[in-house]
């Protein structure tokens, strides 16, 4: 195992970066990660994050072994925070209510909640290298708020209901032209391009920004809790199902999984 942080931050001219730093594991999240992720946004100063992933990939959703395998169980904290929000994933909680505005400079595949953490972004990024992918129902399951409460709001409802129901990954150059990210760039100026948007947005007067991100979920935004809500109780029976344990085993075992409805 890597003796790593799993999460770096760093701050450069009111611009904090914060990278997932579990290259090893395609920066999935485990509960560790989740924790840090949840405590840096809520104790972040910056005028603009920017999440990256380091290494070759942005984000490539829950691990699958510790969390959908229940190799290791939820720790006590975990459910305290989970509590905290109202069931809303907490490190979502965070990023949502947040008025700090949030880049996504997606350097590699944003799989799963790593698409999730993608959508949770005001602006996204991609380099020529990301893929996209809502894969929850590849595994017997719904995906989490931010797909319910965005995907759609970028995308078009038919759109976002074709990736949602088929599992499918789509390229960069399909992200733009359908709206899901501003921007696809050659991959060594994603860096360059996020802080150059960054900069522009920190040299503005902060409480104005952070008023105008707060007007944007007022206007478009539904409640988030009651949606998480919603969403952890779907994803809590489904974990239950046939279907999800055969999803999950067929992950792991790297074979075809067969669903069968229950």
């Amino acid at each position: 195992m890597s003796d790593q942080p799993p999460l770096l931050y760093d701050v450069q001219d009111h611009i904090g970066v914060v990278t997932l730093n579990r290259p090893e594991a395609m920066n999935a999240l485990n509960y560790a990660l989740y924790g840090e992720l949840e405590d840096t946004v809520r104790a972040s100063d910056a005028r603009v994050l920017i999440i990256t992933g380091a290494g070759r990939v942005f984000c490539a959703g829950d691990d699958v072994k510790q969390i959908l395998g229940g190799e290791l169980p939820a720790p006590e904290t975990a459910r305290e925070r989970s509590r905290a929000t109202g069931g809303l994933t907490p490190a979502a909680d965070a990023l949502l209510h947040t008025d700090i505005p949030v880049i996504a400079a997606v350097n590699g595949p944003a799989v799963g909640w790593g698409m999730e953490l993608a959508l949770m972004a005001d602006i996204r990024v991609a380099s020529e290298r990301a893929t996209f992918g809502e894969l929850f129902v590849l595994r017997g399951l719904c995906c989490d708020a931010p797909g319910l409460g965005r995907l759609a709001q970028l995308v078009g409802r038919e759109r976002a209901a074709e990736w949602l129901f088929t599992g499918d990954v789509i390229d960069a150059q399909t992200a733009q032209q359908t709206g899901l990210v501003s921007r696809c760039v050659k991959h060594d100026a994603l860096l360059p391009t996020a802080f150059e948007i960054a900069h522009k947005i920190a040299k503005n007067p902060p409480l104005a920004v952070q008023a105008l991100k707060a007007g944007l979920r007022r206007t478009l935004d539904p409640d988030w809790r009651d949606t998480g809500r919603w969403a952890i109780e779907q994803i809590t029976r489904l974990r239950g199902t046939h279907d999800s344990k055969e999803g999950v085993a067929a992950f792991l075992e790297k074979r075809a999984p067969t669903f069968t409805g229950s």
